[in-house]
């Protein structure tokens, strides 16, 4: 496997952030004053360009959700259909019109099957995943707009437990993982905890038994925690999840401004 550090939030570069791990690669580039989707757009043209060009499989250390539908769009530069495996505490399934706090993070998952304000996937080129390809874990924190469509669409879900081989979309992954499905009692400094949810050790069972298919073409780990917070805890963290994904240990970089 191969990392790529993507240090944004959003459109926002973070000047704190700290992959945890090895970088093999690290994704930054001007960004044009216009309106965030398309400053996004600008930014995730790049992560694709990164993941269809990777000779191993990538795995993404960004700062959020949305850095997703870049390596979506990289993935489909490639040979084939690509499912979805998303891990989180949240459904990142609003659109501008159920959204009541504007935020842009809450929804990745909607663009990447084709529902909402498509101005950056189609800045992407990125086609709309079925959602019947596309199996939710977790997402214990749901609004009432994202529960209405989630009931409308063929997207499936399930618990982090009950995470099965047998369960995943067929063809080529997508794991998206968003530390913040863990329990925020085990995750310090959570942008947005939620209550209860799975324990460290659990979330990295289910990663191994995803992993283990063989099936995963990329990663993307979010990591949504304060990085001017950051510690030796979240450290140890990102680089246990990402050896579960199968790449080296390590605490250094060989890219701190590999821009691409």
């Amino acid at each position: 496997m191969t990392t790529i550090s993507v240090p944004y939030h959003l459109d926002e570069q973070l000047e704190d952030f700290a992959a945890g791990v090895t970088v093999d690669r690290t994704v930054t580039t001007e960004l044009p004053s216009e309106d965030p989707w398309r400053r996004m757009a600008v930014l995730y043209e790049q992560v694709a360009r990164a993941v269809a060009g990777s000779e191993a499989v990538p795995v993404v250390v960004s700062g959020d959700c949305t850095t997703s539908l870049g390596v979506l769009a990289g993935l489909q530069r490639g040979d084939g259909e690509i499912g979805i495996v998303w891990l989180d505490a949240h459904a990142d399934f609003h659109t501008e019109d159920t959204t009541t706090s504007g935020y842009l993070g809450g929804m990745p998952l909607a663009l990447a099957v084709g529902v909402g304000t498509l101005t950056l996937p189609t800045a992407l080129g990125l086609r709309p995943v079925p959602e019947s390809q596309v199996l939710l874990v977790d997402a214990r924190d749901t609004d009432p707009g994202e529960r209405d469509l989630l009931a409308k669409s063929s997207v499936r879900r399930t618990a982090v437990d009950s995470l099965h081989p047998d369960d995943l979309p067929p063809g080529r992954l997508y794991l998206h993982l968003d530390l913040d499905v863990c329990s925020p009692e085990q995750v310090p400094d959570l942008l947005y905890p939620t209550a209860g949810g799975p324990g460290v050790e659990a979330v990295l069972a289910a990663v191994a038994r995803v992993i283990g298919t063989g099936r995963v073409a990329a990663v993307g780990l979010a990591l949504t925690w304060r990085h001017d917070l950051s510690t030796t805890e979240h450290r140890v963290l990102v680089e246990r999840f990402v050896s579960a994904c199968g790449h080296p240990r390590g605490g250094g970089s060989r890219s701190e401004n590999g821009g691409v």
